[in-house]
């Protein structure tokens, strides 16, 4: 690793074609630049994850820490190639006035022709298609399980902000999930007439797994609370008996089904480098998120009995999500349901 004090973004992509070089390796094979947002506290964490996520995705990836806007400008790097790395990597801190300006810096070092995912570490933006470095990427990744403040409202206002690229890893730990109650519908034709999800008091996950199931059954879903870890319990309620996914130790789960005997289920909790892996393998749109976060800025976050809100969404999404007279079982769609 090079360290570039008081230096600029020319600077810092010569020093790639450098480090390229003494590798024995000029020619690059990247496939995308990773942006990752963090704070000084964070950053080191979030390079660890992101060189983990980076063995399944060869990428350019540019940490970036906005400091302080005080002062002199200034930027400074730590640049290199190797050490477990896939691809190249560059801590990019900001300081002064061009704190304000990150994406000033981080354009002219995105890969051609490529596409551009960026990954807020921390508390993400109240819009992130608006945010300056949100701006220049196909697929803004955000957390809202990183949230410390505000957190009953974070839920909603990235729902009522998205737009077509947005994501959330808090979606992400939901796929295990979506997939065993879609699988379960597909196995026993019933009639799903309620449904309940039950976590830990603040998980994100939780409810939008629960603004999943009001949007794709059509039925009043509950959110209760448990002492975790994580997502603990979700309930599809019919006539025959209740489909029940239970998971009390992050670990495994006990599946229930009308008529048949209770089976243990391999449903372990995934790390962020998993988590992140996972969503840059999907770069255009995830059509049943964006029909989730549509219900959510309707109806509002699930936290007891799902009820219609009395205002209009606010979302960019066209689905409808009128209910109906019938219940329908979800549908995966690419694997990601």
């Amino acid at each position: 690793m090079i360290e570039l004090t008081d230096t600029t973004s020319s600077a810092i992509a010569a020093e790639f074609v450098r480090a390229r070089t003494r590798a024995g390796s000029p020619a690059m094979g990247m496939v995308m630049t990773l942006v990752v947002v963090a704070s000084e506290d964070e950053c080191e964490k979030a390079m660890a994850v992101a060189q983990q996520a980076s063995h399944e995705h060869p990428a350019r990836v540019l940490v970036v820490v906005i400091g302080p806007a005080r002062g002199r400008s200034a930027v400074h790097a730590r640049v290199g190639t190797g050490s477990g790395w896939s691809g190249e990597t560059a801590l990019i801190r900001l300081e002064g006035e061009v704190s304000k300006h990150p994406e000033s810096v981080v354009l002219p070092l995105l890969l051609p022709d490529s596409p551009v995912a960026v990954w807020w570490a921390g508390s993400p933006p109240e819009s992130p298609a608006d945010d300056p470095l949100g701006a220049l990427a196909q697929r803004r990744i955000t957390d809202t399980a990183t949230v410390t403040r505000g957190r009953t409202k974070a839920v909603h206002a990235q729902c009522s902000a998205y737009t077509r690229g947005d994501t959330d890893l808090s979606w992400t730990r939901t796929t295990p999930w979506r997939a065993l109650l879609a699988a379960a519908l597909d196995q026993h034709h019933l009639t799903v007439t309620s449904a309940s999800v039950t976590a830990e008091r603040y998980s994100p996950s939780a409810d939008l797994l629960a603004a999943w199931l009001a949007d794709r059954l059509k039925v009043e879903v509950t959110r209760s609370s448990s002492s975790g870890p994580g997502i603990t319990e979700a309930v599809l309620e019919s006539k025959e008996g209740p489909i029940r996914i239970s998971r009390p130790d992050g670990r495994l789960a006990t599946y229930s089904s009308p008529g048949h005997p209770d089976r243990p289920t391999a449903l372990k909790r995934r790390d962020l480098p998993e988590l992140l892996a996972e969503e840059l393998r999907h770069l255009d749109e995830d059509d049943v998120y964006a029909a989730t976060t549509a219900w959510v800025a309707k109806h509002g976050v699930p936290g007891g009995k799902t009820a219609p809100a009395s205002k209009p969404p606010a979302t960019r999404s066209t689905r409808s999500t009128r209910p109906t007279k019938k219940a329908a079982g979800p549908k995966p769609k690419r694997g990601r349901s």
